[in-house]
């Protein structure tokens, strides 16, 4: 559990060197940027170059999608009936259909299912969450942020996001061997994503945001921890049929807490930053007391 517990470290880390006025108000854009331009392209290199491709892995893969895909369509029909601007229910498309499936994820999995189903939470972390991330999840964005790119404009953007080009040069180069020595690195540079993005968080967190933004947080998180797990075991278990412990464990990926690095694209890109960071910074906790539900929940799939 020391992931977990260094989540909540660096969270508190950051609340500290903003009240103890430390860091300056500008400490988060500095930290956002080394994290999208150098830990997540470290990681994209790190574990798409030497992921095993099987078709049995398909259910984990498809997951974040079918999970993203209701997203948009829920937050498309609460925000029009609800009246919010297009950069809360960005926001919201962005923080409550991407869930945190590899720094949550992957702890919770060894947890509560045991080591060897590791490798079920990292397909369903780089060719689910990660790689949605890259080009749908940046689509998204620049659509609620701006509104007024052209195709051309917005496929630059994509092409330009440094996860992106990361994820592409890591599929060229699968037929080749890294060396040890350039493995040690990517690992080193990818392990910064998550003291510094709970960090970042942290730092930004402002509670007395939270009576403004109390009912897209509260239908943000209801669909991110409850409704859209729901969503994707019915069409799962009871349409398709599935079961299993890869499914269990695809499930549970499914209703992590919100993904950090969703909300470091979507403070990117502006979309209500007091939001995003109140959804990660209490989704994440509040996940510790839904998560033991699903598993619950889950035994008899």
């Amino acid at each position: 559990m020391s992931n977990l517990l260094l989540l909540v470290i660096c969270f508190f880390a950051g609340i500290l060197l903003r009240r103890t006025g430390r860091f300056p108000e500008s400490t988060p854009a500095a930290l956002n940027g080394f994290i999208i331009h150098v830990s997540l392209p470290a990681l994209a290199l790190l574990h798409l170059h030497r992921l095993p491709l099987d078709t049995s892995l398909g259910y984990p893969a498809c997951m974040a999608w079918l999970l993203f895909a209701s997203g948009l369509l829920f937050f498309r029909i609460v925000g029009r009936l609800s009246g919010f601007s297009r950069e809360t229910t960005g926001a919201l498309m962005l923080v409550g259909g991407l869930g945190n499936t590899s720094f949550v994820g992957l702890p919770m999995i060894e947890a509560y299912y045991g080591r060897e189903y590791l490798g079920v939470g990292i397909v369903a972390d780089m060719c689910g969450s990660f790689l949605l991330l890259s080009t749908l999840g940046i689509f998204t964005a620049v659509t609620y942020s701006s509104g007024g790119l052209s195709l051309r404009q917005m496929s630059r953007k994509i092409l330009l996001f440094p996860p992106f080009q990361a994820l592409i040069i890591a599929i060229l180069l699968r037929p080749v061997p890294f060396p040890p020595e350039l493995v040690a690195v990517l690992q080193k540079l990818g392990d910064t994503l998550t003291p510094l993005a709970l960090a970042s968080v942290g730092f930004q967190l402002r509670l007395g945001h939270l009576k403004g933004e109390l009912k897209p947080l509260c239908l943000g998180l209801l669909y991110k921890l409850l409704l859209g797990p729901a969503i994707v075991g019915l069409i799962y278990v009871i349409v398709m049929g599935g079961s299993g412990p890869a499914i269990r464990v695809t499930l549970f990926e499914a209703a992590m807490a919100p993904m950090i690095s969703a909300g470091i694209v979507a403070v990117d890109h502006r979309l209500n930053p007091p939001l995003v960071t109140l959804m990660i910074g209490l989704g994440i906790p509040l996940s510790f007391l839904t998560l033991p539900l699903w598993w619950w929940l889950l035994q008899g799939v």
